[in-house]
This record gives C-alpha cells, structure tokens and sequence, in this order.
C-alpha cells in the first residue's frame, strides 16, 4: 500500500490534531473500519489504531502509473463517537 501527502500539511495537522499524516498510515497496518466521508471529491475516513492512541484520517483514493494510492488529507484522536464506532465494528 502507497501513500502520499503534502509535507506542510502534514507538519499543520501534527501542531493542531497531536497525529501526524505520517504517523497516521500506521492505521491501516491493522484492523480499521472504513467509511465514505464525502462524495466530491470521494473521501473516506477510517478509523484505527496509531501510536498507542485511536486516530481518524480522511483519505483519497488515487492511481497514478503505478497504481493505486492512498493520498492522506487529515488525521486526529478520534472522538468518542468514533471509538464508539471502532468498538462496535471491529
């Protein structure tokens, strides 16, 4: 699995949400759920675990000549809503 991301934005999410894009791809390594957050442009959201804590991130899902990616928009610690969620689903 690929990802991508832009470098500022990832430093931007770090200093406002406390989880960076970065750390944030440690969601999918593991059980995750996922949910389609928005239609235009088609964005998911998915839920897991990243360092020690459960995260939210949005995500695109791209190709380019090498396939498909994951191009990641934003993360943070997810709300009690989400790890409501999590505990139901997964």
């Amino acid at each position: 699995m690929r990802f991508h991301f832009d470098a500022g934005k990832n430093l931007e999410v770090r200093r406002k949400h406390g989880v960076s894009l970065e750390e944030a791809q440690e969601i999918f390594d593991q059980a995750y759920i996922v949910d389609r957050k928005n239609d235009n442009p088609e964005q998911y959201r998915a839920i897991g675990w990243s360092q020690g804590c459960r995260c939210s991130v949005i995500f695109e899902i791209r190709r380019d000549r090498h396939g498909e990616y994951y191009r990641l928009v934003t993360a943070w610690t997810a709300t009690k809503q989400e790890e409501y969620a999590y505990a139901t689903q997964i």
